[in-house]
Order: structure tokens, then sequence, then C-alpha cells
């Protein structure tokens, strides 16, 4: 009745439904819930700091000198 073309009809098109579906899902990058973020490190923070006008040099180098454990001062 169909004469061979129920294939070419609605079915084509929700595999491409779902198969887009699946492709927008796990190739978006979003961040996944739960999982720990990266954080930086003191040094890091301290250098952006610094570089963002926050903090004095003086201050930048005594806190280098303290997260290096350079305190001979």
């Amino acid at each position: 009745m169909h004469w061979g073309f129920d294939f070419w009809g609605m079915h084509w098109l929700w595999w491409i439904f779902w198969v887009m579906l699946l492709v927008w899902i796990f190739l978006t990058p979003w961040p996944i819930p739960g999982e720990r973020k990266k954080t930086d490190d003191p040094l890091t923070i301290l250098k952006k700091r610094f570089a963002s006008g926050e903090i004095s040099e003086e201050e930048y180098l005594r806190g280098k000198q303290v997260l290096k454990g350079d305190n001979s001062n």
C-alpha cells in the first residue's frame, strides 16, 4: 500500500532530529555539573592583581617572596 516509501517520509526527519539533538548535547561546551573547576594558584592570582593595577610593585614583590618562601629580608 505504501509502495516501499515508508523510510523516505517523516522517518528520516526523525533520525535527523535525534542525531542533531545528540550532536548538540555532546558537542556544546557547557560545564559539567558537579565538576571541580580549576582554580588559579596564589602566584598567578598575585600576578593578575599586579597586572590589573590592584596592587603596587612593592606589594607584588613582597607577596612573591612570601609565596616562594624566600623570607630572608
